[in-house]
């Protein structure tokens, strides 16, 4: 049995509560400012599935889980939005730590209004699935294996 199976029950309880709200509504997504200095918004997300993944660079969980969410990001390409929420509040640390394991996925520092929206679960990771109408369809907790955070594509 996958991680995604046993997690998934679970994660469904966390929907309505992370939604604030009808399940079925559109997440109202914030206008966010990413490493490179682009901001991103609901224009941005709008008719695109997101996997958005809350994480530290001092989670060791996280850096294992973000290897798969990279790959993810590379072989699904514009099909997917993959969004990194680091939990760190300095840029230029969050920059070097993500050249140094090679993430190419976009990231953002504005937590705060990310994780209003999307699941205020204080846990890391914390992998979060929209779907291409906007409606939240999963919030996981904890690290997944590779063939799970992979699944996530059918999504796009």
């Amino acid at each position: 049995m996958k991680r995604r199976d046993l997690v998934l029950g679970a994660a469904a309880g966390w929907v309505g509560a992370a939604a604030a709200g009808d399940p079925r509504a559109a997440v109202g997504w914030p206008t966010v400012r990413l490493l490179d200095g682009r901001r991103v918004g609901s224009a941005d997300f709008a008719g695109r599935a997101v996997v958005a993944v809350f994480w530290s660079t001092t989670c060791a969980f996280c850096r294992r889980h973000n290897r798969h969410v990279e790959r993810l990001h590379r072989e699904a390409g514009d099909r997917l939005f993959v969004l990194g929420i680091a939990r760190e509040r300095d840029p230029a640390l969050v920059a070097h730590y993500a050249a140094r394991q090679g993430y190419t996925f976009p990231i953002t520092l504005d937590h705060a209004p990310l994780a209003a929206v999307l699941s205020t679960r204080n846990l890391m990771p914390l992998t979060v699935t929209v779907d291409r109408q906007g409606r939240l369809v999963q919030v996981i907790p904890g690290e997944m294996f590779e063939a799970d955070v992979l699944e996530l594509e059918r999504l796009a």
